[in-house]
């Protein structure tokens, strides 16, 4: 038996993320991770690798995790191809029946989201191209001559060189979307189609303007008598009320045929020639024609469908903030991911913060402290027993308020960066966690740095913990709670769902830069 999933479900499932994301019961975030990328591949930066989807590699995702910023319903879109509209090219008209065995003549698909039935003018306007100059001379249609500018909200021609073509106007790009959603290869659709003021033009003439648009000739005919103009011609089919103008050339040949009266509700139909008595001698090649029916409910009606728009682009600014500096500067990263729904360290509530650090950090003190330095992706050690050492991995060391970011993975604790254990690890395979309580014998003292500092155990309480830090008459937010000078992840770690990840080339994050970040999902 055969199936087949349909572009509608796809649309369907673009539409239900979209949504899932302005629900307020649900919390998705951007994250980015992996500081030491060269370490996993040495071509990392050059090729990177293609991700992995296993439990395992989840894992991995969350160890080497910096940071998460928070995704609200203003940050994403649904997009579609971006298809800019160039003087000389012969665009494919929106047509309903593009299939297997009916291949669009431009790009051969086997369905209308994949043929250049749009375009984006100049102007940031967004246009359907109804006609594309089709007749039986031209089967394929003819090269694009006049650019569309126009805003009017019954289809027209663009120009007068005569290029046969026929645009509808659906839509105007605002700058303030440009600037946050438009890339190389996507544009932006108007959120919220169906109650957005802004388009209400435009959708409201979809539903009173009629149906029916375009008629095209597939075959002149013959013996239709002399150059005549019939109006009112009707269009059977199963829809009421089509009107179209029919002209006769000299020659007896049908001309021309344009749609007066769109009536509606018709899902297919044919132009009756015989109704308005014209007609040609018995064994003469008859006339056909191709009535183009629109999308439900007409063009405009819901661009989502009409377009097709199964992506979804997402945007995230990281920039450097005082108030809450989750996202540090100084290191690299590798990878940026989307995870939905992850907790709050330590609770099984949902993280609602909207920025949340995903490091360890300690807030370290002793002589030399202002002037010490922790390479970025140094090793660094405590010795929290007898036997037992907790090794880190350096994010970011802040010299003026102490403050040292770490992260810590398997490679720590006698693993290779695939799982493989180590014959002979330096620390054994238990990974430990940096403490400001080390048992008898051990110390707070951490190794690694230009200078041995120790955790300063009196920064921070349980009831009281440490937020910020008063340095010259200058508080400085430190965008993570300490107790005794240990702070954890502000987001549990392995919860929620990573639902998608993206290996880049290292990008180094400075006090001066901001990143913007975009990702287009397809369902």
């Amino acid at each position: 038996m055969s199936a087949i999933i349909t572009d509608q479900l796809r649309i369907l499932n673009s539409e239900n993320f979209v949504a899932g994301i302005a629900s307020t019961t649900n919390s998705y975030y951007v994250w980015v991770g992996l500081p030491n990328a060269t370490e996993y591949d040495t071509n990392w930066d050059t090729t990177p690798p293609a991700p992995k989807d296993s439990f395992n590699e989840e894992n991995d995702y969350w160890d080497t995790m910096i940071a998460l910023k928070k995704i609200n319903a203003a940050d994403i879109v649904r997009v579609v191809r971006k298809i800019t509209w160039t003087s000389g090219t012969t665009y494919e008209m929106y047509r309903h029946d593009y299939s297997r065995s009916n291949l669009s003549p431009q790009t051969s698909s086997t369905n209308l989201y994949d043929t250049n039935f749009y375009v984006m003018n100049s102007d940031y306007r967004v246009y359907v191209c109804l006609q594309n100059g089709t007749d039986p001379e031209n089967p394929d249609g003819r090269p694009s001559l006049d650019e569309p500018l126009f805003t009017d909200l019954e289809p027209r021609s663009a120009g007068s060189s005569g290029d046969g073509y026929i645009w509808k106007y659906l839509f105007t790009i605002k700058p303030s979307d440009l600037v946050k959603f438009d890339s190389t290869s996507f544009i932006p659709l108007p959120q919220n189609w169906s109650t957005n003021n802004d388009v209400a033009a435009v959708r409201n003439n979809a539903a009173t303007s009629g149906q029916l648009k375009i008629v095209t000739i597939t075959n002149r005919g013959v013996g239709y008598g002399t150059a005549t103009t019939y109006n009112n011609v009707p269009i059977k089919g199963d829809g009421e009320g089509a009107r179209c103008s029919v002209v006769v050339n000299a020659a007896g040949k049908i001309d021309s045929v344009e749609v007066t009266n769109g009536g509606s509700e018709y899902t297919f139909g044919t132009v009756d020639l015989n109704s308005v008595g014209l007609t040609n001698p018995s064994g003469s090649t008859d006339a056909s024609f191709n009535v183009i029916i629109p999308p439900q409910n007409g063009h405009g009606a819901d661009i989502y469908r009409e377009l097709g728009s199964y992506r979804t682009l997402i945007y995230s600014r990281l920039e450097n903030d005082s108030t809450n500096p989750d996202f540090v500067t100084g290191n690299q990263f590798s990878r940026i991911g989307i995870v939905r729904d992850p907790f709050s360290f330590g609770s099984s509530d949902k993280l609602t913060l909207s920025k949340a650090s995903a490091t360890y950090a300690l807030k370290l003190t002793g002589a030399g402290s202002t002037t010490a330095t922790f390479a970025a992706d140094a090793t660094i050690t405590q010795t929290i027993g007898i036997g037992s050492t907790a090794v880190g991995r350096v994010i970011s060391w802040d010299s003026t308020t102490g403050v040292l970011k770490y992260w810590q993975d398997k490679t720590l604790a006698g693993f290779n960066t695939d799982g493989t254990a180590n014959t002979s690890p330096t620390y054994g395979y238990k990974l430990f966690r940096f403490t400001a309580d080390p048992t008898t014998g051990a110390g707070t003292t951490v190794f690694g740095g230009s200078t041995n500092l120790n955790i300063d155990t009196n920064f921070g309480t349980s009831s009281v913990p440490g937020v910020s830090t008063s340095i010259n008459n200058r508080t400085y937010n430190l965008g993570m709670s300490f107790v005794k000078g240990a702070a954890n992840p502000e987001v549990e770690k392995y919860s929620g769902d990573i639902i998608y990840v993206d290996n880049r080339a290292s990008v180094t994050r400075s006090t001066q830069q901001k990143e913007d970040i975009k990702i287009v999902l397809e369902f």
